[in-house]
């Protein structure tokens, strides 16, 4: 039976790989594309296209992905001899610290149309998707940038142990429920126009998983499963558990990217915990003033946390 769930999982997973490499036609005639310079982009094709329909800038149409509602001035299009490559100049400067989206409709090649392609221009997709990591953990941390979650971060942050058995448990649910969000709104919601109960379905595969968790909990660990008390079932209603999700659908994700952004905001949330026990454990000893003890003492803590995580605000590796 172990063998059969082993050999099942493959499946699932490979299935998904494949459906998320799926692309149409005209994007299978674009062997590459890439920025080049600060107002160029350089696309490279399977074959020679029509040089009437290079030259003609009507057919093309790039916008920042953030913006997709905003095109940006193609200034002129220029096909190489070989007419395999085609280069956009653009009036203003590009902006590459944001991925770009190119549509070119109806390729022209062989005297036939080879279909619209739309292809999506970003800096190296392993520093792209560590970028994608390194911000949900410190440059937009879920509790001290986003000020999101904090009924669990205060009520779990006592002690270091619990800290670091919610973080792990709560990292585990937001990547299941995230990559389930993903594929029902890929596959399901998106394609047969049902985004509107997005909100509804994300909040149904959160709880779910909450619940197989706590299922498990009770039986592997009763004592972590017993120091969590409510706030294992309070993690239904995180926002985080739901922001993630809804971030991944405005956003457009693809597969990895959802990896890397709901695995950092759970590893940015165990972290925020851990840094919070440390110091709650630490005050336990220390002589507060009685105004201040408990709760008023822990908000400000947080205050000064979100202080020291602003310096990380604008940081770029890549």
């Amino acid at each position: 039976m172990r063998r059969s769930f082993k050999i099942s999982f493959l499946l699932i997973v490979m299935m998904i790989c494949v459906l998320s490499g799926k692309c149409r036609a005209g994007d299978r005639f674009i062997r590459n594309s890439a920025f080049k310079g600060d107002r160029q982009i350089i696309v490279t094709f399977a074959g020679p296209v029509s040089d009437v329909w290079a030259n003609d800038i009507s057919n093309f149409t790039v916008n920042e992905k953030p913006d997709p509602d905003i095109m940006l001035e193609i200034e002129d299009s220029t096909l190489s001899l070989d007419k395999t490559s085609l280069v956009f100049t653009f009036k203003d400067p590009l902006n590459r610290e944001v991925p770009h989206c190119l549509t070119l409709k109806q390729i022209i090649a062989d005297g036939r149309s080879q279909g619209t392609a739309t292809v999506t221009l970003r800096k190296n997709y392993l520093a792209h998707l560590f970028s994608v990591f390194l911000g949900a953990v410190l440059i937009q941390n879920f509790v001290f940038v986003k000020y999101l979650g904090l009924c669990v971060f205060l009520g779990v942050s006592q002690k270091k142990s619990t800290a670091v058995g919610m973080g792990i448990t709560f990292t585990i649910v937001i990547v299941f429920a995230s990559m389930l969000s993903w594929f029902l709104y890929r596959f399901v919601l998106k394609p047969y126009h049902l985004d509107f109960l997005q909100v509804i379905v994300f909040i149904g595969l959160v709880s779910l998983t909450v619940q197989g968790i706590d299922t498990v909990l009770r039986k592997v660990n009763p004592a972590l499963f017993k120091s969590f008390g409510v706030y294992l079932v309070l993690v239904i209603s995180s926002c985080i558990i739901l922001a993630v999700p809804l971030m991944l659908a405005a956003n457009d994700y693809d597969m990895f990217e959802s990896l890397m952004l709901s695995l950092g905001a759970g590893v940015g949330f165990l972290l925020a915990l851990f840094l919070m026990a440390s110091v709650r454990e630490r005050l336990e000893l220390a002589n507060v003033p009685t105004p201040f003890r408990g709760m008023p003492i822990a908000f400000i803590i947080t205050g000064l946390f979100a202080l020291s995580f602003m310096g990380f605000s604008g940081m770029s590796l890549f």
